[in-house]
């Protein structure tokens, strides 16, 4: 036994449990038991009606275990014949956790979400006194919850993250930098116990210094989702958050098995939100059936305060009409200064890849397919079903440069010029381009309509005077009428991303 105050722990011990039918509030049942265990000089800890199971538990030390299931059984043979008693047997490595504490249900709420469901609960109403039963397995991690919940313990929070190169390498060294200052203010301790990539993984369950590079480059297990979950249970971790900061289309195949398995979801990866209604459907109940969250506000806008601001809306019953807006900071530096500036298209596209705001492969931000994927995200925070297929998407790219090389592709770069030339000078007088998402159309009805485009504004409009990488958000409401809400500000780059997404880590930890 370890005695932390009022905590006290009892470890080494078996529950016997009694199913049956009519079993439960039977007179004289309870003085069998103890007769027939103190005359086989087995000590009884608890005894416990369970009106659920329709039964009862009995609490013994583990080396008594056998002997107690063989004497029960046969002092309650005749039960056992009747069918009042369908039977006795025992649950091994188990512990008896006992505290005082007057929010127990907060307790007992935080072992849940940590995926602990103890086996028996022994409540002494008028002193505040429970006492639960875990798995021996779970006994730390029980004893940490109930530590922080009664003395105001810093908590701690597990975190595994995947994906380490610009955004995810950027997120480690900010909560690195911020973790002192996290601990004195919040009493609350962020732990990176794993880094991953898709080919290996770094393990401390101690968490990571501002050595991790290294350790991550000298690590030789290989990634595994499996591994890294067994790792977690082996270590007892508990608050367990995993961050994807990965654009992986397999790895989000993931997610649910990581929420079935007791951990919350942080996510820069917009991957998961746009697959077909029914993938998306399918993890919002696993979330809700294991109390889990997932966020992911770094989906759309980087680190603008976007999604929440639409939830917030349509959470108070407010009619959101339209969403539109330059979602791409790499098309809005694009098109900001192809339509201010004398140089050609092509001149433009060379140095937003030079300056790092493309994908290597330019096509992928001119595809439009990006944009789309974050349209979709917002229309289904109203609660459209809309597939990405229902998008009306502009593809900037000829067709004849849609299927050759990446090589090849940046050779004939030339080729738009012609194109887009004619376009920035057929606009009226004062306008300028900008590649716009736009949700419209009767948003209270299933489906919205959804249009990728590249459109000519009035250069003195909100969407007109956008200036470098900016991201602007137009969220139009049947209360504010033609005037909507505007979001606006840095929406790319891996420090305000990072940011965004330890954004969220500090808000789901702060609720766990």
């Amino acid at each position: 036994m370890t005695t932390s105050d009022i905590i006290n722990i009892y470890r080494n011990k078996a529950l016997v449990n009694f199913e049956g039918k009519d079993f439960l509030g039977q007179i004289g049942v309870d003085s069998r038991i103890f007769r027939v265990l103190n005359d086989a000089g087995i000590s009884v800890g608890v005894i416990s009606q369970q009106a659920i199971e329709n039964g009862i538990s009995v609490l013994v030390d583990e080396n008594d275990a056998e002997d107690a299931v063989r004497v029960l059984s046969e002092e309650f043979k005749n039960e056992k014949v009747k069918g009042t008693v369908s039977n006795i047997y025992s649950i091994n490595n188990v512990a008896v956790i006992g505290f005082v504490s007057e929010n127990y249900n907060k307790i007992l709420s935080e072992l849940q979400r940590n995926k602990i469901f103890p086996l028996l609960l022994n409540q002494i109403a008028s002193a505040g006194r429970v006492n639960i039963v875990v798995t021996d397995s779970q006994t730390e991690i029980t004893k940490n919850i109930i530590e922080t919940e009664i003395y105001g313990k810093p908590k701690v929070v597990h975190l595994a993250l995947i994906g380490h190169g610009n955004v995810g390498g950027t997120l480690v060294e900010q909560i690195l930098d911020s973790s002192h200052d996290i601990l004195t203010r919040k009493r609350l301790q962020l732990k990176i116990v794993a880094i991953a990539n898709s080919k290996k993984m770094a393990l401390n369950k101690g968490g990571f210094g501002s050595d991790w590079r290294q350790k991550v480059n000298y690590s030789q297990t290989e990634s595994s989702v499996e591994g890294l979950i067994n790792y977690a249970k082996e270590h007892h971790l508990e608050n367990l958050v995993m961050v994807d900061n990965t654009a992986s289309k397999d790895f989000v195949k993931h997610y649910d098995v990581f929420v079935d398995n007791g951990f919350d979801i942080v996510s820069s990866n917009k991957i998961y939100n746009t697959l077909p209604i029914a993938n998306y459907r399918s993890l919002r109940k696993a979330l809700e059936k294991n109390k889990k969250q997932y966020l992911y506000e770094t989906n759309v806008g980087a680190g603008l305060p976007l999604i929440d601001t639409i939830k917030l809306l349509h959470l108070s019953g407010e009619n959101i009409t339209r969403i539109k807006g330059v979602f791409s900071g790499t098309l809005s530096y694009v098109f900001n200064n192809f339509s201010l500036r004398n140089d050609k298209f092509s001149t433009i596209i060379n140095e937003a890849l030079e300056k790092g705001y493309t994908e290597p492969d330019p096509r992928e931000d001119l595809s439009g397919n990006d944009v789309a994927r974050k349209l979709l995200i917002l229309a289904r925070e109203l609660d459209l079903i809309n597939e990405f297929e229902d998008i009306n998407i502009q593809n900037l790219v000829p067709e004849s440069l849609l299927s050759v090389s990446k090589s090849e592709f940046l050779s004939r770069l030339e080729e738009l010029d012609e194109e887009y030339q004619k376009i920035k000078e057929s606009q009226e007088p004062g306008h300028v381009l900008r590649y716009v998402g736009d949700l419209h159309g009767d948003l209270q009805k299933e489906k919205g309509e959804l249009d990728v485009k590249l459109v000519s504004v009035p250069a003195t409009s909100a969407l007109g005077q956008l200036k470098g990488s900016d991201s602007i958000f137009e969220i139009y409401t049947e209360s504010y009428g033609e005037n909507p809400i505007v979001i606006m500000g840095a929406g790319a780059g891996a420090k305000v991303t990072a940011r965004g997404v330890f954004g969220d880590i500090l808000r789901l930890s702060e609720k766990k």
